[in-house]
């Protein structure tokens, strides 16, 4: 239920909020913009679109990815995230502690220390960089035990309903690239330029207006995770 993880490590529910994916296939990111605009509720733009980096961590056995594929509702895990270029000096990093409890999701945020990515990044350098931060105890145990499985990046637009009640974001140019523990070229991966993933986000209290919120869309809710299709698409490539 939570690989090497005994309790979801937050404990007021009423943190956690709903998001509802759309993997989107068919229409241009144009096309999906305009979906969203024309809304009835009327979304607007709420911040300038930036491109997101991660690396993403799991279990030296793919925990996270294994209970993904295999629709496990209750899961962990754990990410570093920063905006603007993909390597080079990272002045702003964060590591996130994704929790999810079947539909609902909520995440724990902490700074972490400036530090530089690039092909020599290694899981040693990482693990150095987590215990020069100021992490609590629990949270610097859990994620010394994980390793770098999967670079992505990606760019994002955001929006907000004029109620405030709900939340869009648009991701495309979508880049995946292979992460080993020690060396990396970077040259094993693939983009995918071609797919849009839409994601609806709003808190538990407005779970009622959220069908009809959904419905307006012309597009299908999906099981859509960046990390398990970066996994799949990058699976020849063993963490060493």
């Amino acid at each position: 239920m939570w690989p090497n993880i005994k309790e979801p490590q937050i404990k007021d529910i009423s943190l956690f909020r709903y998001e509802r994916k759309y993997f989107i296939s068919d229409l241009s990111k144009g096309q999906v913009e305009m979906v969203v605009k024309n809304h009835p509720i009327i979304f607007k733009e709420i911040f300038h679109e930036r491109i997101i980096n991660n690396i993403y961590f799991d279990s030296l056995e793919r925990n996270n990815y294994v209970d993904n594929v295999e629709g496990s509702k209750d899961r962990v895990k754990f990410r570093i995230r920063w905006y603007g270029d993909l390597e080079g000096e990272v002045l702003n990093p964060k590591l996130e502690m994704k929790i999810k409890i079947g539909l609902l999701g909520a995440k724990r945020t902490f700074k972490l220390q400036p530090f530089t990515f690039d092909e020599k990044m290694s899981r040693a350098d990482l693990q150095e960089i987590f215990r020069k931060s100021d992490l609590p105890e629990d949270v610097l145990t859990l994620v010394l035990q994980q390793w770098p499985a999967l670079v992505n990046q990606y760019r994002r637009e955001y929006f907000q309903s004029m109620d405030k009640k709900f939340r869009i974001t648009i991701d495309d140019k979508q880049r995946f690239l292979a992460i080993r523990s020690f060396g990396n070229t970077f040259l094993s991966g693939f983009k995918d330029d071609n797919n849009i993933i839409l994601e609806l986000k709003y808190d538990q209290q407005y779970f009622m207006d959220a069908e009809a919120v959904s419905n307006c869309f012309p597009f299908r809710v999906t099981k859509s995770s960046k990390y398990a299709r970066g996994i799949y698409g990058t699976s020849g490539i063993q963490m060493s």
